[in-house]
């Protein structure tokens, strides 16, 4: 079929790899048949399972290429690439049903082909899962482009999601930023105001030492004045005590002058 079809190197080389898968499955289920033990059967159906999701992948990648061609391909390829297109969902679609038919046989109902998102653990209901054998062609293309439109939006909301995250994460670290520079400000003045109360606390220290002197000083004249006063009243008092001496610049007292008169008659 390949070689009937024109594609570009991109859609050929995806459309040799579904084939590539096709094969492994019709391989991997004529080895099924030959395996007696159930535990042995369940694990290459998990292996089958694991190649028809990577095959459905492949075929979403296959419909994305040929939808971006379409307007530079003329109308017939286009066609003959759908028609591709419909006969691997179909031939993908009757994997599938083969798959059931074992799981219900071994009585296994935890594998599960269409996931409806990364690590999904709800199996597909029976209305999700059709058999190839009841599904005309047309529903089968309906069928594959719905799930295929689906899985689409799920990764555009994704997309939106992973852009809403850059953002938050582009305006917290304008924040941060902002407050790191801001934290630098007030560590420099907190720098300043502490070299300030050093120079105060040296000041204040030498203004006691200076008030604690001019006290002293202070005082030691007061005892002085006092010493003086005491010795001038002292020698006012009692001015014939020997044991004061004169201060100097001070007269001396004056003696005591004793009036001398006549009686008459």
């Amino acid at each position: 079929m390949a070689t009937s079809l024109q594609m570009t190197p991109q859609v050929e080389q995806i459309h040799g790899q579904i084939h590539d898968i096709f094969r492994a499955l019709a391989n991997g289920f004529q080895k099924l048949d030959k395996i007696k033990d159930s535990n042995r059967q369940s694990n290459q159906l998990e292996e089958l399972t694991a190649k028809m999701r990577e095959c459905k992948g492949l075929i979403k990648e296959f419909d994305r290429e040929i939808k971006d061609e379409d307007g530079r391909n003329p109308p017939e390829v286009n066609k003959q690439l759908n028609d591709e297109k419909q006969s691997m969902i179909k031939e993908l679609n009757s994997y599938v049903a083969l798959r059931k038919t074992y799981m219900s046989t071994l009585g296994n109902k935890k594998l599960e082909l269409f996931d409806t998102g990364a690590g999904s653990s709800q199996p597909m209901t029976e209305e999700n899962v059709q058999l190839a054998s009841e599904m005309s062609n047309q529903e089968l293309i309906n069928a594959g482009t719905k799930t295929m439109d689906e899985t689409d939006q799920a990764i555009e909301r994704s997309k939106q999601v992973v852009h809403q995250t850059i953002e938050v994460g582009t305006q917290t670290a304008t924040t941060l930023k902002g407050q790191t520079e801001q934290m630098g400000r007030i560590v420099n003045e907190l720098d300043s105001i502490q070299f300030s109360i050093k120079k105060a606390s040296q000041l204040v220290k030498e203004i006691g030492r200076k008030v604690a002197t001019d006290k002293c000083i202070m005082l030691f004249l007061f005892l002085i004045v006092c010493g003086v006063i005491a010795i001038i009243v002292v020698k006012i008092v009692n001015p014939h005590n020997k044991d004061i001496r004169d201060i100097p610049g001070l007269a001396p007292p004056v003696p005591t002058r004793r009036l001398l008169y006549v009686r008459t008659g």
